[in-house]
């Protein structure tokens, strides 16, 4: 019966294997991914230059932090929305309203006098932007036949894997280079371009504008509640100590209630706000939950680097983007492997692969010191690029390549949402275990260098001494070295079991790869059946 509710203007059906792909398609299809790219590098793109934004805008430190949290949060509301957008106003529409919205906003944040400002076109930015990123993962798996997929799902593969990588070094340049404005401006011309090519190129389906009166406004009011305070809940949570703070208390009720509601309509309505039916489909189900946890490894990584780098080797943000830039070339010079892979490999093979790559990546990060530098996390970085695109390919086509044209719309959206979601999870955990082992690290260190301890004594004798004859107060500045030297010992031994855990659970994900049905290869996708 699900088949029976397909009707006109839903996507079409895939080409046959050996139809040739159409000129005017493609070029839709690039300026689609060029869309995507700019909303997922925004999500990152600010992180390095959170400071600059801070003192130009003369925001307090809790205030700045919205910048990213307005953006993610009405992001996450509008990804799974997108689908049923999609299927009313047409991709066409949709995608171009977005790329164009998004062009408007981006310029709005670059004129910000304030931090109120700024939070709310962020929050626009996000919003708008988030409908672009199912609209490709829909169009690759119903404007393309399936022996196209090892070409196609690469690009989107490293599309969602290399912007978030690389947007700390985009934004260190920019704001090194320029001013933090340029985070801003540089999204114009290409949101331009990208709005006028896909709204004269995209001609994939037809607006359907007689569902919207079966539209589910509680639905979706209930989703905004549900997913906004769960993603405002898990940015905020650590920062405030969690349930100690009545706003996150009051969040995680929001939580409760809408989610409550959100499912409630969800199973109960015609024409849900977000079709979960497509979990019925064990592929997709088994695909998403793998894109949840590579979301934690994705956006998990994205920030540790930087934080040990910012944190213990004192970069500033372009240090810092060049030395992260390594993943994004692993990325890009194993995406055409990959992609070739796709085609005479078993997909659970790759995945086993790239799991046992990240995890090797992270084994070898538990031995990291003070010391290390670019040559250290070289090896790590490509082992995490490369990972990262031998996972990422087979996931989205073991997700998306079995489903029916009907359902992929409504079902990218939610397969995108697992993987910014697990982002939210994983950082949130993060952030939990740094805080809270860091405490724990330093007051076991701080135990042994006591007066009881001649070594510890003795340093502090001749640190003393040294600063003594210069004028200074020896004894406290040694008390304050010390103490330094204790908590960046203890901020990289919280760091050494962040990523234990993370090869913990890259590691266990091998032997789950082999848990989901062998997938079927696609036809003329080579390599036999």
């Amino acid at each position: 019966m699900a088949n029976t509710t397909a009707v006109a203007g839903t996507p079409p059906l895939a080409m046959p294997a050996d139809q040739p792909m159409d000129r005017r398609k493609l070029i839709a299809f690039f300026a689609m991914v060029f869309g995507m790219f700019m909303s997922i590098l925004d999500i990152q793109i600010v992180s390095a230059s959170l400071a600059e934004i801070q003192a130009g805008l003369s925001a307090g430190s809790d205030e700045i932090a919205w910048v990213q949290t307005s953006y993610l949060i009405a992001e996450v509301i509008m990804i799974p929305l997108s689908g049923t957008l999609a299927r009313i106003i047409s991709t066409r529409y949709l995608f171009s309203i977005c790329a164009a919205g998004f062009t408007i906003a981006s310029a709005l944040c670059a004129t910000a006098t304030n931090i109120e400002q700024m939070i709310v076109y962020r929050a626009l930015q996000g919003f708008i932007g988030g409908g672009m990123i199912p609209s490709v993962f829909a169009a690759a798996f119903t404007i393309f036949p399936p022996s196209k997929r090892s070409i196609v799902s690469p690009i989107i593969g490293l599309v969602a894997t290399l912007a978030p990588t690389i947007g700390p070094t985009v934004g260190g340049y920019l704001s090194n280079s320029f001013s933090w404005h340029w985070l801003f401006l540089v999204n114009i011309i290409p949101g331009i371009l990208v709005t006028a090519v896909t709204f004269t190129m995209i001609d994939f389906d037809k607006p359907q504008l007689q569902l919207m009166k079966r539209f589910d406004w509680w639905g979706l009011i209930s989703m905004a509640v549900f997913l906004g305070s769960l993603e405002y809940v898990l940015e905020e949570g650590n920062n405030k100590d969690w349930f100690s703070d009545e706003r996150i208390v009051v969040g995680t009720v929001f939580i409760a209630i809408g989610a409550v509601v959100f499912f409630w309509r969800a199973f109960k309505v015609e024409f849900p706000v977000v079709d979960l039916r497509a979990f019925t489909n064990a592929n997709f189900a088994f695909g998403s939950l793998f894109s949840f946890i590579m979301g934690v490894g994705l956006y998990g990584l994205t920030y540790l680097y930087p934080l040990y780098l910012g944190r213990i080797r004192g970069y500033d943000s372009l240090m810092i983007g060049e030395t992260m830039f390594v993943s994004g070339i692993a990325m890009f010079v194993s995406a055409p492997i990959v992609g070739r892979l796709s085609n005479i490999v078993d997909l659970r093979i790759m995945m086993a692969i790239g799991f046992g790559a990240f995890a090797l990546g992270t084994w070898l990060m538990t031995g990291i010191t003070a010391d290390w530098d670019f040559w250290e996390l070289f090896l790590p970085q490509i082992l995490r690029g490369f990972g990262m695109m031998m996972c990422m390919v087979p996931i989205s086509n073991i997700a998306l390549g079995t489903l029916s044209p009907q359902r992929i719309q409504g079902a990218s959206g939610l397969f995108n949402l697992t993987r910014n979601l697990g982002g939210a999870v994983g950082l949130a955990i993060i952030n939990t275990i740094l805080t809270q082992r860091t405490d724990d690290h330093y007051a076991r260190l701080a135990e042994h260098v006591n007066y009881g301890n001649p070594a510890a004594m003795e340093w502090l004798n001749n640190v003393g001494a040294n600063f003594n004859s210069f004028g200074l107060d020896g004894s406290s500045v040694a008390l304050q070295r010390l103490s330094g030297m204790i908590t960046q010992q203890a901020w990289l031994l919280s760091f050494m079991d962040v990523f234990v855990i993370l090869t913990a659970l890259f590691g266990s994900l091998i032997f789950f790869v082999f848990l989901i049905a062998k997938p079927a290869r696609p036809a003329g996708g080579g390599g036999g059946h």
